[in-house]
């Protein structure tokens, strides 16, 4: 069977404008998190939000593109450009293919659009919809990157970038494809998206960077933030003959719906997702070193993929270091999936584990060896789990080359 590596790797997080700097952010421990400075809060409870400092689509982008395009698009196409660079990529020959997951898509647009149409009655633009379609993000990475090949745009929730990465693994492993650009993107930072994952339950109403709080006793829920996060993934002897770097091999991948409930996770789902993603990876628990969890903050998310976690693994799980990423990035929906997949990958290729930020009190329900500080260990395999409403699950699982 074809093996799958990752060659390259490009982000835009509230942390930084590049992977290596957003890396480095998440190795000291720094938080991305502040007030909203993008929309109006000051009339609801949730404030804090994960915003993109210093972005400028200018770089990359004509005004043209820009004003044609939601702001998902620029940001996936920022970090795709940043991920075909560090795999030392000079063309798009060859047998390529693009998968990118978003929740939202151009949802930011969206609202903007229909608050002229209403308030000022300003036309839509002939470019809404193309603009804002999740498609539109891989489209638009393949149409500047001259790939030619099969592309896909792929909308779970929470787990669209996890999927999207996983997807492309399977498309590489059994032959369909040489080379894929995946991950995810989002640009959520709207009134509708704030308020409405406010009156679901979802959002912290914490005030400070400290509001994402990962498997603490007082979490009260997750940062909505934005982002994206591009892979390259190549079947391994393409990228060995042409002397790629390698960060780490993708093993094993599984995504299943588990019939549940429209917003509620299932322990059930979610253990079954992770003992499926370790068999195909061939892996056995006590194998697994390191695992990025999902991690949102949610009161119940939290609880129930501890409880998974205990499920699958059992007395091992004590060994095995955990950390969440969202409690620096805040949650940026489908970006956050890749962005955790990648620096899972960094963990295997450095030896390093990240902190869990703002992790003081520990649920006694969330019983995990949550990793509170830079952890130095030599981790030979990673699990990156991700889970969305409606009761969407994936795993996947890295080996260190």
């Amino acid at each position: 069977m074809r093996r799958v590596v990752i060659t390259g790797i490009g982000a835009v997080t509230p942390l930084a404008l590049d992977f290596q700097k957003t890396w480095e952010c998440l190795k000291r421990g720094t938080s991305g998190l502040g007030r909203c400075s993008k929309v109006e809060v000051d009339d609801i409870p949730w404030r804090v939000t994960g915003e993109l400092k210093g972005f400028d689509a200018r770089s990359i982008m004509t005004p043209k593109e820009i004003n044609r395009l939601d702001p998902f698009v620029h940001y996936a196409l920022s970090a795709a450009i940043a991920a075909f660079e560090d795999a030392s990529l000079t063309d798009s020959a060859g047998n390529s293919a693009v998968i990118v997951g978003s929740s939202r898509g151009g949802v930011s647009r969206i609202e903007e659009s229909l608050r002229a149409y209403f308030r000022d009655g300003r036309s839509l633009s002939a470019y809404l919809m193309p603009s804002t379609t999740i498609s539109m993000a891989p489209s638009y990475i393949a149409h500047r990157l001259g790939i030619k090949g099969y592309c896909l745009g792929i909308s779970n929730a929470c787990a669209s970038g996890t999927m999207a990465v996983g997807e492309a693994f399977r498309l590489i492993r059994t032959g369909y494809a040489d080379i894929a650009l995946t991950g995810g993107t989002e640009a959520p930072l709207c009134r509708l998206c704030i308020e409405g994952y406010g009156r679901t339950g979802a959002l912290s109403r914490g005030t400070d960077g400290r509001a994402s709080r990962p498997f603490e006793r007082d979490r009260d829920g997750f940062v909505l933030s934005e982002g994206a996060c591009v892979l390259v993934v190549e079947e391994m002897q393409h990228a060995l003959k042409r002397g790629a770097r390698i960060y780490a091999e993708i093993a094993g991948y599984a995504g299943v719906s588990e019939g549940f409930h429209q917003t509620e996770p299932s322990e059930t789902g979610e253990a079954a997702t992770i003992r499926m993603a370790l068999r195909d990876a061939g892996v056995a628990t006590h194998e697994v070193g390191m695992i990025n969890a999902h991690g949102t903050s949610t009161v119940s998310g939290d609880r129930v993929e501890a409880f998974a976690l205990r499920e699958v693994f059992g007395p091992v799980m004590k060994d095995i270091a955990v950390t969440a990423n969202k409690s620096m990035t805040g949650h940026m929906l489908a970006a956050s999936g890749a962005l955790e997949v990648a620096a899972a990958a960094m963990s295997l290729l450095e030896g390093l584990v990240p902190p869990t930020l703002n992790h003081a009190v520990p649920d006694p329900e969330c019983a995990l060896n949550i990793s509170t500080d830079l952890l130095r260990k030599d981790v030979r395999v990673a699990v990156s789990t991700s889970f969305g409403f409606g009761g969407v699950n994936a795993a996947l699982v890295l080996k260190k080359l």
